[in-house]
């Protein structure tokens, strides 16, 4: 009697690279956050513009058959930023050919480790820092070096970024992202420059998403052509002096663009040509071109929703203070904040209950055990305030 066939071994799929097989995706809970007051992403917490939602709602039906064009935008993210950087130029000022275009700052960072980062180089950064750093680097095969930083005061480690910008073997990548998420750590301009100029064959990358709360941008120093490298000549590109800069920009924490995704990288021609080369042609929504226009066209919503975020911070620390909770966040629009009388788990969970989402920090170097808290209007704060209270008694 012939026995029966033993079941064959369904076919595996093909393995990705080793790099990805081994990748940790980042990750964020983004499901089930609608209709809740949302403390957890650093985000707009009242919308955009209404010129934003005008130019959208105008947008012909037509319109979303045809591929986006993105004629002009680079120019008007050029102006804006020259408007809002607070110096003269002393030569020719941001040009189209600085800005580049992503689908948000997300699509930028993974663009510069495409462009920049291959097997076995190497990656300085700090810790704790945001989270999606490290899986680009390793995604390219790259090793990372996170420096940690002061566990007192969570103070920049500059010493030590320093010693390994200059070794004997420079690192690809420097990432700084400044203010720091999630720890506020700011670092003056000036000392950043002086990182820049200390290690010329590193890519020196500035994340600025939440420099609007604090004002520390390299641009208006090397548009006014300061900075360790010398006054640059007349008439000299705005990054002559410092080449290997790149400074990332967003729309989504001031302006509310953040469901569209809409970044930019701001640098030498010549980088962001590099980094522009590894995207696609179409990345960026035509919605989200529209908005862009819209958003840079009012500053003026920009700037009074930074003045109620820092209001509203500054009220909240102050409460803390008095009431002995412990706290962190000099720079952007959001605080660490330690619970004392229940665990970080249970005190999300009440605030959940109660409306209202924060992150947590479990997990994270130097800050486990503490919650992350973005900072929106007075009022939506009083309401934080009156949650935390009782969720952490």
């Amino acid at each position: 009697m012939d026995r029966p066939a033993a079941p064959q071994a369904a076919p595996a799929p093909p393995p990705a690279r080793p790099e990805v097989e081994c990748l940790q995706a980042y990750s964020a809970p983004l499901e089930g956050r609608r209709g809740l007051l949302r403390l957890d992403f650093n985000e707009n917490t009242v919308g955009p513009s209404p010129r934003v939602v005008q130019a959208i709602r105008a947008i012909p039906a037509e319109h979303i058959a045809i591929y986006p064009e993105y004629e002009g935008l680079q120019a008007a993210v050029a102006a804006a930023l020259m408007r809002t950087s607070g110096a003269a130029a002393a030569g020719p000022g941001l040009e189209p050919h600085h800005i580049g275009l992503f689908n948000g700052v997300d699509a930028a960072l993974h663009a510069v480790f495409q462009a920049y980062g291959a097997p076995g180089d190497r990656l300085l950064t700090t810790s704790p820092t945001f989270g999606y750093y490290s899986p680009c680097a390793r995604m390219q095969g790259m090793a990372i070096e996170a420096i940690p930083y002061r566990h007192t005061d969570f103070a920049f480690p500059f010493d030590a970024i320093r010693a390994a910008l200059t070794g004997p073997a420079p690192p690809r990548l420097l990432l700084i992202c400044n203010p720091n998420n999630p720890t506020g750590t700011r670092l003056a301009p000036e000392r950043i420059l002086e990182l820049a100029a200390a290690s010329p064959a590193t890519l020196v990358v500035v994340d600025e998403l939440y420099e609007a709360f604090s004002g520390d941008s390299v641009l208006p120093l090397l548009l006014a052509g300061a900075g360790v490298a010398g006054t640059r000549a007349p008439g000299a590109d705005a990054f002559a002096a410092y080449p290997n800069l790149l400074v990332l920009r967003s729309l989504a924490k001031t302006a509310g663009l953040a469901g569209l995704r809409i970044g930019f990288a701001i640098g030498h021609p010549a980088v962001v040509d590099r980094v522009g080369r590894v995207t696609g042609p179409y990345d960026i929504n035509s919605f989200a071109v529209t908005a862009a226009f819209a958003a840079l066209d009012d500053q003026a919503y920009v700037d009074a929703f930074v003045a109620e975020v820092l209001a509203a911070k500054a009220l909240l620390q102050q409460r803390l203070t008095t009431a002995g909770w412990r706290h962190q966040g000099e720079g952007g629009n959001y605080l660490l904040l330690w619970p004392r009388a229940r665990g970080a788990a249970a005190v999300e969970q009440r605030l959940r209950d109660a409306g209202i989402l924060v992150r947590s920090m479990a997990g994270k170097p130097l800050i486990d055990g503490s919650l992350r808290v973005s900072i929106g209007t007075r009022a939506q704060m009083e309401q934080f305030w009156s949650a935390w209270q009782q969720a952490d008694s």
